[in-house]
């Protein structure tokens, strides 16, 4: 909603409801509506949440209201916190949560069944259970499966999974997303480096953190820094997405002067102008389909230094077939059109070039990005038009000046 009627309707919510809205709403709406809270209120919303809960929206509220809240909270819930904030937002600690059942592993199942029904419920998503000894350290997991079909008067420790997929809690969350994918996971122990439990991971969490992650690749792609609020100022949104305009707008001007040095050639030969978009064209989709493709399998940790020379050349080669199939095309069609064979024949060379141009920068510029430390989708898509573009026009009216005229 707009800003004036999003606030309008956020007064008209029960204070009891609102911890609950703003750990659903995206970041930039939440900052919208927590800058519309007074300290009383965000003390309100907050004392109604748990520790994982807090952890999440601690972060973004006041200093004053943190540690005031903090004071409010149990021994136990105030280093949950502090736990949870003491992590970076890529890693599992940032993500797990408190919530699990934990048991022995020297009891029968009959003795568990009857635990389990004194609860009052059990946490969201739970599978299993986790053993650990007296000392909290992870012994095995006990699927609910397993618990439920098998024979009541069996020990724990008969039937439980002793090796468990464990995460720790400055593993990257990206690792511990396609891990979840990979082993089909509903939630997962969280052990610190001496085996002993301090959370869990659950699948909520982890389908989360993958919607954000995609919605911050197709940002990135864009040249956009992070998540905009559609509904945000106009001047919000202009220092939002002006960066890369910028540099769009010098790459734009370097293309432009490109075609300048060739206005001779294209002044005695008008039909260039009217095909030179078309080389340009082709060469920026087919290099944003090579650097989608490229950034897709960094993402899936799937490219790694040992194939990425392999995939190089696989690119290159679809773009080179590409390059011939097409370019005789349009070269086939711009013989036709200007009764001119060789203008075809600068066609077919100049736009399998500009494909092959194409397929190497979409490697070497997330490649390179990844390298340097920085996001390889960050603004993949404005360079990769930019040397498309500038790069097509050289090649085509280099060529057209070469053998046309």
């Amino acid at each position: 909603m707009p800003l004036r009627e999003r606030l309008a309707l956020w007064q008209l919510v029960r204070t009891e409801r609102d911890g609950d809205i703003l750990l659903e709403v995206s970041d930039a709406v939440r900052e919208t509506l927590i800058a519309d809270m007074d300290d009383h209120e965000l003390l309100a919303a907050a004392r109604e949440m748990n520790a994982d809960d807090l952890a999440d929206l601690a972060s973004e509220l006041p200093g004053d209201v943190v540690r005031e809240l903090m004071d409010h909270l149990d021994a136990q819930q105030r280093e949950r916190v502090r736990s949870a904030l003491s992590y970076e937002d890529d890693q599992v600690g940032a993500l797990m949560n408190f919530g699990m059942v934990t048991i022995r592993e020297d009891v029968t199942l009959e003795v568990v069944l009857r635990y389990l029904r004194r609860l009052k419920e059990l946490p969201g998503h739970t599978d299993k259970l986790f053993v650990v000894d007296y000392d909290g350290v992870l012994k095995g997991v006990l699927p609910i499966t397993r618990l439920l079909v098998s024979d009541p008067e069996n020990q724990v420790s008969e039937v439980m999974a002793s090796e468990p997929v464990v995460f720790h809690p400055d593993e990257e969350a990206c690792e511990a997303a396609q891990a979840f994918e990979r082993y089909d996971l509903v939630s997962a122990p969280v052990v610190d480096r001496n085996s002993k439990l301090i959370g869990r991971l659950s699948i909520d969490e982890i389908v989360d953190l993958i919607r954000e992650e995609s919605e911050s690749e197709v940002l990135s792609m864009a040249g956009l820094r992070e998540e905009e609020d559609i509904f945000a100022s106009v001047w919000r949104s202009v220092r939002n997405r002006w960066a890369w305009l910028a540099v769009n707008l010098v790459t734009a001007f370097i293309a432009s002067r490109v075609i300048g040095l060739f206005n001779d050639t294209i002044e005695r030969l008008v039909a260039l102008a009217a095909l030179m978009p078309i080389v340009a064209g082709i060469g920026g989709n087919s290099g944003n389909q090579t650097i989608t493709m490229i950034v897709r399998a960094m993402a899936l940790d799937q490219l790694g230094q040992g194939n990425t020379w392999r995939l190089l050349r696989k690119e290159l080669a679809v773009s080179l077939i590409n390059g011939l199939v097409w370019g005789s095309v349009i070269g086939a069609v711009a013989w036709g059109l200007y009764g001119n064979w060789k203008l075809g024949g600068v066609m077919v060379v100049a736009m399998t070039l500009n494909l092959l141009l194409a397929a190497f920068m979409g490697v070497v510029i997330p490649t390179t990005l990844e390298k340097l430390g920085r996001d390889p989708a960050m603004g993949a898509s404005v360079m990769i038009t930019a040397i498309t573009d500038s790069g097509g026009f050289l090649i085509f009216l280099g060529l057209a000046t070469l053998f046309l005229l």
